[in-house]
């Protein structure tokens, strides 16, 4: 029996079926657990195959390549270096396993199947793996006897309990917990809730990747018999961290680990998509990206969020001025483009107008001007985006925010054209609160420069589609400090009309902005990805019909 073993958390950044890639990046992190002393490496879940796999995991060739990685990873423990818990797929049988192993002196001492499978939010397990048997035993490893639960068996009561009563001392739980604003709270009460009930500290090793729109910061951690977070790895940043556990009667103690402080606020939020935004461009081998900038509050921040995430040398950015684009958005976004560094560009819409209303006059005659023209300016608009795309080989961020794809205050073919929408799942308001942040602060993991990006005129002036003469958003939606919270009792909440008139907003309104939210449904079926942020976001937490006759 030992009084002291050391065990490295291994917090990187898998890439989701990049099986070959994963096991170079497992055993750089288990070299460098080796040259500090680890006697454990301790991975995430499922970081041979990379988290979600989603249906990809159904195919039988991936299968055997996972099979056959996680072989050779336990061949590589006979060399007296340190053991592993690394995670795969794993078909037992007829039956398929969400997996976490037990690698040492050459061999798969362990095995332990994720019981509880989640399915709900972005989770939808139950699709494709097959629950494990009820709570196994403890892993004895070096006479420390571990409690191995994979992510959601730590969530809910049970497998702790279980593992405490059959003799476990130290819980290790490989995690692929998903980012979102309240993730490090959930985490936190989750993890003090089963130390509560056993008396067991954790190590709660967490994923760090931006795959598709869902994100995984890390944040790893150790949680002491207290319920107290002792130790904690940085959000958004890989490492391997060593934690220095000591023995004191029957009894584990993390005497040391890495002592990063946690973000939240406007800062988690910015970098949280900046990784998104850096990892959906590098791991689809875009050159880089291209921006509609039109002087208006998204399409800067989207802009710096792009620079931030891939280097200034990386963003094109591009003008596309109409008779209705005023002096100052032009202004705006010629100082946003200087004040970021990228390459910039002036292209006028004007004669692709000129050109459509000569086309159209004979079928359009003389009916009056209304959205139909104001909707071929923006089409136009994604036309040259997408033209500059193809010619360049950058893709194109599109630049809508979640308040503006709730309510369907956007164009089809138009100014939803592109591969990625960093602000999809960000409200208006927080729009402003993330742009005033980035003019204030900067962080390591930022690539663009410090000090202002954004000129503040475009923070303060109305927003407006700039699409007819006078045109503020304000026209045809709520002021967005009264759309953003009745949006956020609809989508995030599920509230019923009725409770949120309770809260003091108005009726009509209400009821004007729940039509607007179901109609837009066919909409956002057909906008780009983005990362999610809100407990609920379009897509893999909200999935509405498009056709249903259902008003509170």
């Amino acid at each position: 029996m030992t009084d002291r073993i050391s065990i490295a958390v291994a917090q990187i950044a898998p890439v989701v079926g990049d099986i070959d890639g994963n096991v170079v990046r497992i055993r750089a992190a288990r070299r460098e657990a080796t040259a500090g002393g680890a006697d454990l490496v301790v991975f995430c879940e499922l970081v041979v195959a990379g988290y979600p796999p989603e249906d990809l995991v159904q195919k039988p060739s991936f299968q055997r390549a996972c099979h056959a990685a996680v072989l050779a990873l336990a061949a590589d423990t006979a060399d007296g270096g340190p053991a592993m818990i690394v995670g795969a797929p794993w078909r037992d049988g007829d039956s398929l396993y969400n997996a976490a192993f037990v690698l040492n002196a050459g061999e798969i001492v362990a095995t332990r199947y994720k019981v509880r499978l989640p399915n709900y939010g972005v989770f939808d397990e139950p699709r494709r793996f097959t629950p494990g048997p009820a709570f196994p035993e403890p892993v004895d490893l070096n006479g420390v006897r571990l409690g191995l639960m994979v992510c959601e068996d730590m969530w809910l009561p049970g497998a702790g309990e279980a593992l405490q009563k059959a003799g476990a001392e130290i819980f290790i739980v490989p995690h692929g917990s998903p980012f979102r604003e309240t993730s490090l709270i959930d985490r936190a009460d989750a993890a003090r809730e089963r130390v509560a009930q056993t008396g067991l500290p954790m190590i709660f090793v967490n994923q760090l990747a931006g795959q598709d729109e869902v994100l995984f910061e890390g944040a790893s951690f150790i949680m002491d018999r207290a319920g107290e977070i002792a130790f904690q790895a940085p959000q958004f940043i890989e490492g391997v961290f060593l934690t220095q556990w000591r023995r004191d009667g029957q009894r584990w103690i993390c005497e040391d680990g890495p002592h990063a402080q946690w973000v939240d606020g406007a800062e988690m939020t910015y970098r949280a998509v900046t990784m998104a935004v850096r990892d959906y461009v590098n791991k689809n081998r875009f050159k880089g990206v291209i921006i509609g900038l039109s002087g208006g509050v998204d399409s800067a921040l989207t802009a710096a969020i792009a620079v931030d995430a891939l280097g200034a040398d990386r963003v094109r950015c591009v003008m596309m001025a109409s008779r209705y684009t005023s002096r100052e958005s032009i202004e705006d976004a010629e100082q946003c483009a200087a004040l970021l560094g990228v390459d910039y560009r002036s292209i006028s819409i004007e004669p692709g107008v000129a050109a459509f209303d000569e086309m159209l006059a004979p079928v359009f005659g003389n009916l009056d001007k209304d959205t139909t023209e104001e909707n071929i300016q923006s089409r136009l608009r994604g036309v040259i985006l997408m033209a500059l795309s193809n010619k360049f080989g950058d893709m194109v961020l599109t630049t809508g925010n979640k308040s503006e794809m709730s309510v369907g205050y956007a164009t089809l073919y138009g100014d939803m054209n592109g591969g990625y929408n960093p602000l999809k799942d960000i409200y208006k308001t927080d729009v402003f609160a993330l742009c005033r942040w980035r003019n204030e602060n900067h962080a390591i993991d930022l690539q663009g420069t410090s000090g202002a990006v954004i000129p503040e005129r475009i923070i303060a002036k109305p927003p407006s589609a700039e699409l007819r003469d006078d045109q503020k958003d304000e026209d045809n939606l709520p002021a967005y400090d009264i759309l953003d919270p009745i949006l956020e009792m609809l989508v995030e909440k599920e509230m019923a009309v009725s409770e949120i008139v309770a809260k003091g907003f108005d009726e009509a309104v209400v009821r004007r902005v729940e039509h607007l939210l179901y109609v837009a449904e066919y909409k956002r079926r057909q906008a780009a990805p983005g990362p999610k942020v809100t407990a609920v976001n379009f897509g893999r937490d909200r999935r509405y019909p498009i056709t249903h006759g259902w008003r509170d």
